[in-house]
């Protein structure tokens, strides 16, 4: 089972790259603090809700890669490379 982390998917960096985390570890949705390090498949989830309210959370799954961006987000350690189902609500599975 991969861990589940949550982001913010307004930070993308890229079509498919969203920033994960400033330093070397970052708690799951199960609150376990998880180091993290290249190359690990994770999923990763933002609250959001359907049309009528309800919650219906955004996710994806991905692999942790290092943050090569400057500027803006130059402060960001890691960050998750989505796969190619990219990013669909939760109710769409």
């Amino acid at each position: 089972m991969r861990p589940t982390f949550y982001v913010d998917f307004n930070e993308m960096l890229e079509a498919d790259l969203v920033l994960l985390s400033a330093t070397d570890s970052k708690a799951t949705r199960d609150e376990v603090d998880t180091p993290l390090r290249e190359g690990m498949e994770i999923s990763i989830y933002m609250d959001d809700l359907d049309e009528r309210g309800q919650p219906d959370d955004l996710i994806a799954s991905g692999v942790v890669e290092r943050n090569l961006a400057k500027g803006w987000a130059e402060h960001v350690k890691w960050c998750c490379r989505i796969d190619g189902n990219g990013i669909r609500n939760q109710s769409d599975l």
